[in-house]
């Protein structure tokens, strides 16, 4: 085989030869031996993809499987992978029972927007890669036997954009608390508000904000958590508003990123300042909970709250 590589190169060099024989050279650079077998290039088995996970942090490589049982947490650094609505009912609801709330209610285009494509495409391409109606979900099921309205964002969904449907599930949700007496708790993942929906979207701000003021005067409690990323909109409301305002360890949350916020005021800002650490140091946030005390400490949230 090696003889034969060697007449290849020097035949391409001095370039002799027929053009069938060019083309079996060419072949023979793409095939291996293997046990005396020869086999092409093409006949490699990839791995497949979604099998192992890098962390963002520390670089460690692990299967997804093992990520999953550790509850996408890195099991060397204790960075806390990003996971949507699914993984966190399926965590956080007994049995992973629950029942979805206003699940129909989808977004339309009010305004004939467009940029690099139109919105009413764009929408129709994200509910046909993805399971989701929009970028949050609304549930209620039980937490350690606690009831609980859980309203969770999903970033796969256009950034986790706050939208009108969003809204208008956000403010559904705290009727269906209002009405049957149960805790809310909102766990916020977005870029901010969706800008295909321009005034429509920043009226959200408004709308949950007073929403709120409802459940207070109901004295059911509103708990804030905070996960990475959160900014723009969710923060600049709804997401700060909690009677409890928690987060998870080295979520990033803020109003605007920190480049566009260095540039504005022509300063250098403190390392991990937007980071969830910073936050609790500087009185942002009443505690930071590991996502594997999350559930027993939800529970305990509901007790003392209800007593």
């Amino acid at each position: 085989m090696k003889k034969e590589i060697e007449e290849d190169i020097e035949s391409i060099l001095s370039g002799s030869g027929e053009s069938h024989q060019s083309e079996v050279s060419k072949s023979r650079w793409f095939t291996r031996k293997r046990k005396g077998i020869l086999t092409s290039t093409a006949d490699k088995k990839e791995t497949p993809e979604g099998l192992w996970n890098k962390c963002p942090e520390c670089s460690l490589i692990c299967t997804t499987n093992e990520l999953k049982e550790n509850l996408f947490i890195c099991p060397k650094c204790n960075h806390h992978h990003r996971i949507g609505s699914e993984e966190y009912y399926e965590q956080l609801f007994d049995n992973n029972a629950y029942t979805e709330l206003f699940e129909n209610i989808l977004s339309k285009d009010q305004l004939g927007f467009t940029d690099l494509k139109p919105y009413k495409k764009r929408l129709e391409e994200i509910h046909a890669k993805t399971d989701l109606k929009d970028s949050m979900r609304v549930a209620v099921g039980k937490v350690n036997g606690e009831g609980m309205v859980i309203a969770c964002m999903d970033f796969e969904f256009i950034g986790g954009s706050l939208g009108s449907v969003m809204g208008e599930k956000f403010s559904r949700a705290v009727d269906y608390c209002i009405e049957h007496r149960l805790p809310y708790l909102v766990i916020s993942k977005s870029g901010g508000a969706r800008m295909m929906e321009s005034a429509f979207s920043l009226m959200q701000l408004a709308k949950t904000s007073g929403k709120l003021s409802q459940l207070s005067d109901a004295q059911l409690p509103f708990i804030s958590l905070l996960t990475d990323p959160t900014f723009g909109g969710i923060s600049a409301s709804f997401g700060m508003l909690g009677d409890l305002n928690i987060a998870e360890p080295g979520a990033l949350i803020g109003f605007a990123g920190p480049r566009v916020i260095k540039e504005t005021i022509k300063k250098d800002l403190p390392e991990g300042f937007q980071r969830s650490e910073f936050l609790l140091e500087h009185g942002f946030l009443d505690f930071i909970v590991d996502r594997k005390n999350l559930k027993e400490k939800l529970s305990q949230l509901s007790i003392l709250f209800r007593n």
